[in-house]
């Protein structure tokens, strides 16, 4: 096997030679030559960097002081608080949701606020024509929108024109439907995705274009395609809603120019998406009297404080194992609470089917909704309604002990602007005094049991 071949370089004038001499030939000093050490470890030339170098590449303090990304608002208020407050130069957007959702309306709905706000958009159709674009504008009345359309799939194509077009936004319907020529493969595949994401998101942040792409989504619900793509992104975006409810939720999974975990209301229309201004009455449903099964919860959805409903129902089971249903929460911490119930507070659930929703079609992550779900369940089988001006929040841990959660002053002041004049918290909470609410804290589930719904 050859040998490596050494590079010897002149600490003085930087000259590079094959061999030693203790002379240097460039600029005439005197043991200025030493031998350069390769950039990687020793192995295959072609498989490892060897030894040229590259351009040194400018670094700076922590302490350095730059002023934030400047943002251009698209009108749309849900959209630009998802975004973190409107559209950041060169970024790059990533929008998920199930097919037929109202992604597309959604895309150029904010296409056409964004044309009239001054910028240059280019929206890329792979999934449909032009004219059938064209036919949705007219139905949301945005044919005199500044919006230029294009149908195409070549990706080499597509940076064509838009190198020489030169726009601020571009939006691509969708990721999936652009292939590469030099990839061999069906577009979709996952190295066509990869491929078209790369170019993609290189041009944008090279050329200074924001591009939002429109991804698919598998049958479990997670964007299609390679999870690279999501880590080459600044920010992915999921667009969510049952079909049997005219409300869609646009949610920022991750975002490196505002908080992940905003969320963005709208209520799907006839004439296209609508903001909705106070999603907190939206999902409550009618409270004219107090129902055993139903608690509200006070909950944080990014920044936003928000009140949902949660209603439970518990009936005898006429099979041997009883049914667990869930429907907006996570069920295996629906099955978690219904130990802790029966362990710690020997209420027993055995027997007895459990019915677990979220009204509105609103989906909860949140620890915070234990204590929540709690009271629905007990509510539920004790048949014991909760006052209707009650919110409930805390974490349950497995002991039975109730612990306390974060913004509790964000989500008082939003129950108190509802009209909500008492609230059950963990102990520790730190209630808030200017809150003007009645506030009944309890250490642990037992005293809450006994408390709330009695001794038995």
């Amino acid at each position: 096997m050859a040998k490596a071949q050494k590079n010897f370089v002149c600490s003085n004038c930087g000259a590079v030679t094959t061999k030693w001499s203790g002379r240097c030939d460039g600029c005439g000093e005197w043991n200025t030559i030493a031998e350069e050490k390769p950039l990687s470890s020793a192995g295959p030339t072609k498989k490892t960097l060897g030894g040229m170098r590259g351009k040194e590449i400018p670094l700076s303090k922590l302490s350095t002081k730059e002023s934030p990304p400047p943002r251009t608002s698209s009108g749309l208020g849900e959209f630009d608080r998802v975004l973190g407050g409107g559209l950041v130069p060169a970024s790059a957007i990533l929008v998920g949701g199930d097919p037929g959702i109202g992604k597309s309306t959604l895309l150029l709905q904010a296409a056409a606020k964004f044309a009239d706000a001054g910028l240059k958009v280019i929206y890329i159709s792979g999934e449909e024509a032009s004219a059938q674009v064209r036919m949705r504008a007219q139905r949301l009345g945005l044919s005199e929108a500044a919006v230029q359309l294009g149908a195409e799939t070549n990706l080499r194509d597509i940076l064509t024109t838009l190198e020489k077009q030169e726009p601020d936004l571009v939006i691509i319907d969708s990721i999936q439907t652009m292939w590469a020529d030099n990839v061999e493969s069906a577009p979709g595949s996952v190295s066509q995705v990869r491929a078209a994401a790369h170019e993609l998101v290189t041009f944008a942040k090279t050329r200074g274009v924001s591009v939002v792409l429109v991804g698919h989504v598998t049958k479990e619900g997670q964007l299609a395609g390679p999870r690279v793509v999501e880590h080459m992104v600044d920010t992915v975006l999921y667009f969510e809603g049952e079909r049997g409810h005219q409300f869609r939720l646009l949610r920022a999974v991750k975002n490196r120019f505002g908080p992940a975990h905003e969320i963005g209301v709208f209520e799907m229309t006839g004439d296209g998406l609508s903001e909705v201004t106070n999603p907190s009455a939206l999902f409550l449903s009618e409270r004219d009297q107090p129902a055993p099964g139903s608690v509200v919860f006070a909950g944080i959805e990014g920044t936003r404080p928000v009140l949902v409903e949660f209603q439970a129902l518990v009936a005898p089971s006429p099979h041997a194992q009883a049914r667990r249903t869930v429907v907006g929460w996570d069920g295996s911490r629906l099955a978690m609470i219904l130990a802790v119930l029966e362990a710690r507070c020997g209420i027993p659930f055995a027997g007895l089917d459990v019915y677990l929703n979220v009204a509105g079609g609103m989906k909860v992550s949140e620890p915070a909704a234990d204590l929540a779900v709690a009271a629905a369940l007990l509510s539920a089988r004790e048949d014991a309604a909760l006052p209707k001006d009650c919110v409930v929040f805390g974490e349950l841990s497995l002991s039975g002990s109730l612990r306390p959660v974060g913004q509790t002053e964000n989500r008082l002041k939003e129950a108190k602007k509802l009209g909500f004049s008492s609230a059950i918290a963990p102990a520790q909470s730190k209630a808030g005094e200017k809150s003007g609410m009645d506030m009944r804290l309890m250490s642990d589930l037992v005293g809450f049991v006994g408390e709330v719904f009695g001794a038995g």
